[in-house]
């Protein structure tokens, strides 16, 4: 906290001037309307993936591996991804994304063998994993850093508003149709809207100028001729050894605040099962809590722009940590129905602080004249923490129990705080150069 608040002491003045003309609210419904569309669309047919494929002759293990191609195609789709986005731009990138995403859901509505409908799954994920790259690249590169946490917490909010509303409309159409397939329809409107969307309404960076210069927080300019290194697109292995030095330390950071959200889905609702709790309790408690971290969206990144990263980073990992570490010592308690509500509050609470914190820290970090090929590799980082949680989850509970489980999760996400606060003060804002360049500060 102490060199975060040196840091906007120094910078305040830069970040102000080259903040000054900016008004995010301008761009904000190009910007973010197609992000919420998308994340609506993707969102309404995850819980229904498995009841789908049972219906077309899959056995519980294969239904979990249907549902989990989703979040296979999106590490792959991390792989080319960023020197696809750098070849094509962000809106380019975000109209054949939809596309794809297209594709993928009509194999999902005429599936007629779990293959098929894994097919479909796996061509949603790569789409998803291209669009989310577009648009955060996209708002690395324009938005001034004085309003970038903020921007980047409101895009983590789309996402996870687009995660709240799409299962619950997908509950409605369900309900009126009484056919589970009914929600692949939703995403097909929904996907539609936002290939629309992209294509009628205006670029935003077209609002920016293709030639506009952009002002590091040091307050250097990179010009047209500056930093041509950072133009050449490479491969996702290539960037990842490029920047291996950030990547092993703040990438395994993210990667492993990934692997805590992604565990809370399957280890929450897990918990709820072995302590006696009802599906339609489960759902109300998961569904306040889904409530609690979407309110808190935009605090996350209010705090960033004002007292630095670990400022908001710090209090949000560590809550999280606690919260599903302190869930793995309330199973016998007498009292744990109750305990167990609280933990799954102080986690949701720690969630919605940290809104937004991985893709700023990626922004901060990612050259400025090119940053998908870096965004690319860090967010492959970051989903492989994420597909491995749940997998890692089950298989310790197999070996010993769910409350071993918590607790290798929470211990797990106190390495990332440790991570997190050894690193940021040391990397960030002072990685800027080619990563040819970069001379690894002592350890």
């Amino acid at each position: 906290p102490f060199v975060a608040c040196v840091n906007r002491r120094r910078l305040v003045g830069i970040m102000s001037k080259a903040a000054g003309d900016f008004q995010l609210r301008k761009i904000a419904l190009a910007v973010y309307l197609p992000t919420f569309l998308f994340a609506a669309g993707e969102s309404a047919i995850i819980p229904v993936i498995p009841v789908i494929a049972k219906s077309i002759g899959a056995d519980l293990a294969t239904a979990g591996f249907v549902a989990a191609m989703l979040t296979v195609g999106i590490v792959v789709g991390d792989i080319p991804n960023g020197g696809f986005v750098a070849r094509v731009g962000e809106r380019v990138a975000m109209l054949w994304s939809s596309a794809v995403a297209m594709v993928g859901v009509a194999l999902a509505i005429f599936a007629v063998h779990p293959l098929m409908l894994g097919a479909g799954m796996f061509l949603l994920g790569l789409a998803t994993a291209a669009f989310a790259l577009a648009r955060h690249a996209f708002l690395t590169t324009y938005i001034p850093f004085a309003y970038r946490a903020r921007s980047l917490s409101l895009l983590g909010g789309m996402f996870r508003g687009g995660g709240v509303a799409g299962p619950l409309l997908a509950a409605g159409i369900i309900a009126l149709f009484g056919d589970a397939r009914s929600a692949f329809l939703l995403t097909a409107v929904f996907t539609l809207a936002t290939f629309f969307v992209l294509l009628f309404l205006q670029d935003p960076e077209s609002a920016f100028g293709q030639g506009k210069k952009i002002r590091e927080p040091d307050g250097r300019l990179l010009t047209e001729g500056e930093d041509e290194l950072e133009q050449e697109t490479h491969g996702l292995f290539k960037t990842i050894w490029s920047y291996r030095y950030v990547l092993l330390r703040l990438g395994t950071a993210a990667g492993i605040t990934g692997s805590l959200r992604s565990a809370r889905t399957v280890l929450f609702p897990l918990w709820a099962l072995s302590i006696g709790l009802g599906d339609a309790d489960t759902a109300l408690i998961m569904g306040i809590a889904t409530g609690v971290d979407f309110a808190l969206f935009f605090t996350s990144g209010q705090v960033m722009d004002k007292y630095g990263r670990i400022a908001a980073v710090l209090p949000s990992v560590l809550i999280m940590s606690l919260g599903i570490l302190a869930v793995s010592f309330t199973h016998d308690l007498e009292n744990n129905v109750t305990m167990f509500i609280l933990c799954v509050m102080v986690f949701s609470l720690g969630n919605g602080l940290g809104s937004g914190i991985i893709l700023t820290i990626a922004s901060d970090l990612a050259p400025k004249k090119n940053p998908a090929p870096f965004l690319g590799a860090w967010r492959f980082s970051a989903d492989v923490g994420s597909g491995l949680a749940p997998v890692g989850v089950a298989a310790i509970t197999a070996i010993a129990s769910l409350s071993v489980a918590a607790g290798a999760m929470g211990v797990l996400g106190l390495v990332g705080v440790f991570l997190f606060t050894r690193y940021i003060p040391r990397l960030i804002p002072t990685v800027r150069p080619a990563p040819e360049a970069v001379e690894p500060p002592a350890l």
